[in-house]
């Protein structure tokens, strides 16, 4: 269609997602004809290539959003509220957008001729007005909170999580070398992991990110040891709680609704986060120094972690879709290097760095299959906003991952014993005369 409200958006969003150097006075289906996604407006009325991703827009509201905010967070908002809507493969959609912005994750950027634009047009469709309030799913401005990945302390319950993560309830990346879906996976990794961490009858566990409590089980059900994990939210505690009584497993399996400083004084025989860690510390209840967790393993002990990592530079710390919807302010990545610093810098010595980006990147991918195939009850068991944000989340998330602008490594390391020594003899040990400890 030639007519509507669609092609008058043409040279608008040729501004914004090609740059200025396609602006001026410019035909609207030659204009139309450069978009990598087609739209298709209120009325009915479309632009772009047939076969290209399509976003619809609901609501003239959405592009007051753009008007207000142009770039991600008028984009994300407008998405969130429904107002705005992607139809088909997401991850086609999203990755069309990012193909043709220059900077990937930096904000849009403006000229006083794009903005005049940009009014005009909105006059022109009667999308001019107040700035609309963010929708409810966003978090205030400068809230911060626990940094749980996908442990569910935002309301979101065990039910909802199930659909996304499967019956495991695990939120850890998954092994794929071999596996046939997420379920293989997922209890490949937690084997692996398990294995690494050298455990052994009566080894003390401290789980930095016990979610639902799946990697907590898998090792107190293999080896007779006895984990404490910390968990972000009461429904989690009460699901650990009941599940470790209908198994048996009360004795082994303890968890603990806090940060850090509910782990006690250990010693623990092995500490790990399949969620990560903020290992440097900071601002919020969730910072986990590097230097405490040194104080909680025992000699000989190991730590496993699997780290959400940015790519080395320069990094300016602003307000994002992951930071306004899913961690707050504090959250932000570190590149490794960084990160191996800290554990270094703290007594740790690292011993072994694995990259995980594309395992983690196939488990992204996964989750947002799961969540799109219970897409009607996902949003009744949380809410369709809270729908949107998250399958927003996994599908940018797998994207970055595949673009290699974040990653995700497994970072071991181990607390050396007073005469240095560490590794497989140590925990061989440990296994003959520290069971009992």
């Amino acid at each position: 269609m030639q007519d509507g409200v669609a092609p008058r958006l043409a040279p608008l969003l040729t501004r914004i997602l090609l740059g200025p150097e396609h602006s001026g006075d410019r035909d609207a289906q030659v204009a139309a004809a450069e978009l990598p996604i087609r739209v298709r407006a209120w009325d009915g009325s479309s632009i772009g290539p047939d076969t290209a991703p399509t976003f619809v827009i609901r609501h003239r509201r959405a592009l007051r959003r753009m008007l207000w905010k142009p770039g991600e967070m008028g984009l994300v908002r407008a998405y969130v509220a429904g107002e705005l809507d992607i139809e088909g493969d997401i991850f086609a959609a999203l990755g069309a957008v990012q193909r043709v912005m220059r900077h990937g994750d930096e904000p849009i950027r403006l000229g006083s001729d794009d903005k005049r634009e940009i009014v005009r047009t909105a006059v022109m469709l009667g999308a001019v007005g107040p700035e609309p309030k963010p929708p409810p799913e966003e978090f205030p401005t400068g809230r911060h909170t626990d940094n749980p990945g996908l442990a569910g302390p935002f309301g979101e319950s065990a039910a909802f999580f199930r659909l996304l993560l499967g019956d495991s309830l695990a939120y850890g990346c998954g092994d794929w070398e071999g596996a046939r879906d997420l379920d293989e996976a997922q209890r490949a990794m937690r084997e692996a992991v398990t294995s690494r961490l050298g455990l052994f009858p009566g080894a003390r566990v401290l789980d930095l990110n016990c979610g639902w409590g799946a990697f907590a089980f898998h090792a107190a059900t293999r080896e007779p040891v006895r984990v404490v994990g910390l968990v972000r939210s009461r429904a989690q505690a009460d699901h650990i709680r009941r599940r470790a009584a209908e198994e048996g497993l009360s004795d082994r399996v303890e968890p603990r609704l806090g940060d850090l400083t509910a782990a006690g004084d250990g010693p623990y025989d092995a500490i790990v986060g399949l969620g990560g860690a903020d290992l440097g510390g900071g601002v919020g209840s969730a910072a986990l120094p590097a230097a405490r967790l040194y104080e909680l393993l025992a000699p000989g002990g190991r730590l496993l972690v699997q780290q959400t990592l940015r790519r080395p530079g320069p990094h300016h710390v602003r307000r994002t879709f992951t930071t306004s919807y899913m961690f707050p302010e504090d959250g932000e990545l570190r590149p490794l290097g960084e990160v191996v610093s800290l554990l270094e810098e703290a007594g740790l010595e690292v011993r072994g760095v694995t990259a995980l980006r594309e395992h983690y990147a196939r488990t992204l991918r996964s989750w947002a299959a799961g969540l799109r195939r219970h897409w009607t009850e996902a949003g009744e068991l949380a809410s369709p906003g809270r729908a949107r944000v998250w399958l927003l989340y996994l599908a940018a998330s797998a994207l970055a991952c595949e673009s290699g602008r974040i990653g995700v490594h497994e970072i071991y390391a181990v607390r050396r014993d007073r005469d240095g020594r560490a590794g497989e003899s140590l925990v061989d040990a440990l296994a003959v005369h520290g069971a009992g400890r």
